[in-house]
């Protein structure tokens, strides 16, 4: 019997990323292959994102699109990820053509869910959390060939800042023992990965609520270790819980990628108190020059809302003033939305759109241009980079990304993926570096 094809769009972040490849890997060990291409698909899976109001608008949208494939009755339509976890079975009363609603925790369950709404010819919904169980170990399968690889350390976050549907949708932080994680870079290594990016909501707490296991500075020093293993990433890092052994790591792991997303949200301590974030204006400024001490030339990136309900112009230039004061290397920016059961939805004092817009406008003009000088410094520089594949924009070229985490483009072959090479920067642009082979 031919194997059965699965299409998955995927919305959201690193973690929403690995989380389809292990569904995509789960469903291989029971017969299904993927297909780019929805019209040929069995089976049509949507992993979705529900940090804002707008991916939440889109998966909705992309499911009316897709409803004229049910005219055909062997093709299965599901929802998993977060909206799924939110909202359970009141999606099905959005739309009804929809088999199968699967949370975030329930990714393991997949092959059964699809199953029984075969058999049952009725909608599956497992929006149930796993108390006992958080981290469920999928199907050990060989994968193509790949560079670089996501290992999940962690899910949920126990923080609750005022805007944030996480902890609702992901659970409280629970910590994947260390063993299990070493052993699966381990394997990765074995496999032919350079670079790992291990993923958590907040993983400068890993292992924090668990005796006798790991801390996160810990556990780098272990991976650090593993023969093979070139590159080591993290994400997302809390800044609260961001401890001086874990910045020294940037100073004595040579392993670990000289490069840290370090989430600020808003530069008014006013509103980061409103936001739930545990930390001042000055305890962040610390931090990043503590980096910048053990480690000159890091790379720091950060994520930052605009429109929080009662943000002033006054807390909005001292968002832009932290801004021009830290010049982050890149950011993500976006316009406050309020999300179900946060605090924040709840805040009086909400922003006209157009007036969030205003602010989200100025403020990626301003980093545009902190981005673009910062690249242009590199010009004339020599970058230690590692050879991902070919380049999006020219067949010809091959592209990497530097310890900083800079995409650089270079005249090259496929022979040199997975190679960590010398490239001269020749050319600065907004979003990514030029070069040649040194």
């Amino acid at each position: 019997m031919a194997p059965q094809l699965v299409y998955i769009k995927t919305f959201g972040c690193q973690m929403n990323e690995h989380d389809s490849e292990n569904i995509l890997n789960l469903l291989a060990s029971v017969d299904y292959q993927s297909t780019p291409d929805p019209e040929k698909a069995d089976l049509i899976l949507i992993n979705t994102c529900s940090v804002r109001e707008k991916s939440e608008q889109k998966v909705y949208s992309l499911l009316g699109r897709l409803k004229r494939h049910k005219k055909n009755g062997r093709i299965l339509l599901g929802v998993g990820g977060c909206v799924a976890q939110l909202e359970g079975y009141k999606l099905l009363e959005r739309a009804p053509y929809v088999d199968l609603v699967f949370g975030t925790n329930n990714i393991h369950r997949l092959p059964e869910l699809i199953r029984t709404a075969r058999q049952a010819k009725k909608a599956q919904v497992a929006t149930e959390f796993h108390e006992d169980s958080p981290c469920h170990p999928l199907p050990e399968l060989s994968k193509p060939f790949q560079v670089k690889a996501y290992v999940t350390i962690m899910e949920g976050c126990d923080n609750f800042c005022s805007f944030c549907v996480v902890p609702f949708v992901r659970g409280r932080e629970k910590s994947r023992p260390s063993s299990e994680i070493l052993k699966e870079v381990r394997g990765l290594v074995i496999e032919g990965v350079k670079e790992v990016t291990l993923l958590g909501q907040n993983v400068n707490s890993y292992g924090a609520n668990v005796a006798g296991e790991l801390s996160f500075s810990g556990l780098l020093k272990e991976l650090n270790k593993i023969d093979g293993l070139q590159r080591i990433r993290f994400t997302t890092s809390h800044p609260k819980d961001l401890c001086e052994e874990l910045i020294a790591c940037f100073e004595d792991q040579p392993k670990l990628c000289p490069h840290i997303h370090l989430p600020l949200q808003s530069g008014s301590d006013r509103i980061l108190k409103m936001m739930n974030r545990g930390y001042t204006r000055e305890e962040y400024l610390l931090k990043i020059k503590r980096l910048r001490a053990v480690c000159p030339g890091i790379g720091i990136t950060t994520d930052l809302i605009v429109g929080f309900p009662g943000e002033t112009e006054k807390d909005f230039q001292a968002t832009l003033d932290m801004v021009t004061e830290i010049e982050y290397d890149e950011f993500f920016s976006f316009k406050y939305s309020d999300r179900p059961k946060t605090q924040a939805s709840q805040y009086p004092d909400k922003l006209p759109e157009e007036e969030k817009a205003r602010r989200l406008s100025i403020l990626q003009d301003k980093q545009k241009s902190i981005t673009l000088k910062k690249n242009r410094t590199l010009v004339g520089k020599t970058m230690a980079v590692l050879v991902e594949g070919e380049s999006k924009k020219d067949p010809l070229h091959v592209s990497g990304r530097s310890g900083t985490n800079k995409v650089v483009n270079f005249e090259g072959t496929l022979g040199l993926q997975g190679k960590i090479v010398l490239v001269k920067i020749l050319t600065a642009h907004p979003h990514s570096l030029f070069g040649c082979l040194t």
